[in-house]
């Protein structure tokens, strides 16, 4: 790939779709064995799989072919980011607590990202069998279907999405003020424990918003083309739509966001301590 080549980003994603829906499938497999003796902590309740490493390593290898010179963003570490062009950023197992314990949803990520801003995005969510994906320029699909988020603009009315991340002590004070501030006053809470099928969710219009904090830019990258494309706005907590390498995300369907990005604002204070 040469430096200042425009991608065919319809042929790319093409070939991401049946990357993302092949290593879903051999997910999905692998589960029916699964040796949860094998499972090893990265952190307090973090963990991490044979299987998370072993589909990443499968997937870098079939992504550097398509792409030679594109470095690597991945959440376990295979493949390289030095100045390059391009760089997939990549998830193998988005939903690994879920996985573990053979408990959906657990969903395959991938995407393309140049220095400015994410290119395309594939998202294969393996529980419903469902592939998320769009490029820039284009709709966003599910399956062969146009996706767009909800028109709910009601908060009463809206159902809402909460990540709690694995640095609980940090992150616990703001979640607990968030909850106590939502519960009875939205549609719904939810904690479903995989972000980028969740942002794949409000893209969908299943969900009007999710909210998380200490979150790595492969749990967010191919479901913010998605979402983008299908109408959905993603900002950190103050409001910055500069959020890839943020530690926070507030993902919407656009309509809620102001209102709810008012209740973040009035915590965010218990983040800095």
């Amino acid at each position: 790939m040469e430096t200042g080549k425009v991608l065919d980003l319809d042929r790319l994603t093409e070939e991401v779709k049946t990357l993302a829906v092949s290593m879903g499938h051999f997910l999905k497999k692998e589960r029916l064995s699964f040796d949860r003796n094998r499972v090893e902590q990265k952190g307090a309740h973090d963990y991490v799989s044979y299987v998370d490493r072993t589909s990443e390593r499968m997937i870098v290898e079939r992504l550097h072919d398509l792409c030679p010179e594109a470095g690597f963003i991945t959440e376990e570490g295979t493949g390289s980011l030095e100045d390059q062009e391009y760089c997939w950023v990549v998830d193998p197992l988005d939903g690994t607590s879920n996985y573990i314990h053979d408990h959906v949803p657990y969903c395959v990520s991938i995407a393309l990202r140049n220095r400015k801003e994410i290119l395309l995005g594939v998202v294969f969510e393996c529980g419903r069998d469902e592939l998320f994906w769009a490029h820039k320029g284009a709709e966003a699909y599910l399956n062969d279907r146009v996706i767009h988020v909800s028109d709910q603009a009601v908060l009463d009315q809206s159902f809402i999405e909460l990540g709690l991340p694995y640095k609980a002590v940090q992150y616990k004070p703001f979640a607990l003020e968030v909850i106590a501030s939502l519960y009875g006053r939205v549609g719904g809470l939810r904690l479903a424990g995989a972000a980028a099928a969740e942002l794949c969710y409000i893209a969908a219009g299943r969900f009007e918003a999710r909210i998380e904090g200490f979150i790595g830019p492969w749990d967010i990258a191919a479901g913010s083309i998605i979402l983008k494309q299908a109408g959905g706005r993603m900002t950190d907590f103050s409001g910055n739509p500069d959020c890839f390498d943020a530690r926070e995300v507030f993902a919407s369907n656009g309509k809620i966001h102001e209102e709810l990005l008012k209740v973040l604002q009035s915590h965010k204070k218990l983040l800095e301590n």
